[in-house]
């Protein structure tokens, strides 16, 4: 059977075994190697992606859930790196080995569609279920505190 995903903007069709986590079909099959594989079960958040425009973890979701809907990975966020998450995470010094950032910035992402005007506490509580092995918490939470000010102001 094949599947119909759009991604990126881009509708894929993917002939795979439907119960493939979207994960593995992104990184193995289309080399978009940006979302990550950290705990494989849903739990760190690494693997973090838009279905629909909503956050979902991309290891524990099938190709076959994504069939006839929309995903945005890192790499569809901004072709550029203009995105204000982006550039907040690039002006706050965010990452340190990097790899838990693309899933935090998704995370994000969908977090500030939903609520624009954040505390430090909505930030906290949005982001409590992605892990960062290297701490850099607060350095993420000005850096979504900024990009809501600059999407506020464009």
């Amino acid at each position: 059977m094949s599947y119909s995903i759009n991604i990126n903007g881009e509708v894929r069709i993917a002939d795979v075994d439907g119960e493939m986590p979207l994960l593995w079909y992104l990184r193995d099959t289309l080399e978009m190697t940006g979302t990550k594989y950290g705990c494989g079960m849903g739990l760190c958040g690494s693997c973090t992606v838009h279905l629909d425009g909503e956050a979902v973890r991309s290891c524990i979701t099938t190709v076959a859930e994504a069939d006839g809907k929309s995903v945005t990975t890192i790499e569809g966020l901004s072709k550029d790196g203009s995105h204000p998450l982006q550039i907040a995470w690039l002006r706050n010094n965010v990452s340190q080995c990097g790899y838990c950032q693309p899933g935090m910035i998704m995370s994000a992402a969908d977090f500030l569609q939903q609520n624009p005007n954040p505390s430090t506490e909505d930030i906290d509580a949005a982001l409590d279920r992605n892990l960062c092995r290297c701490g850099t918490y607060l350095r993420v939470r000005k850096a979504v505190a900024d990009a809501a000010e600059q999407m506020k102001e464009a």
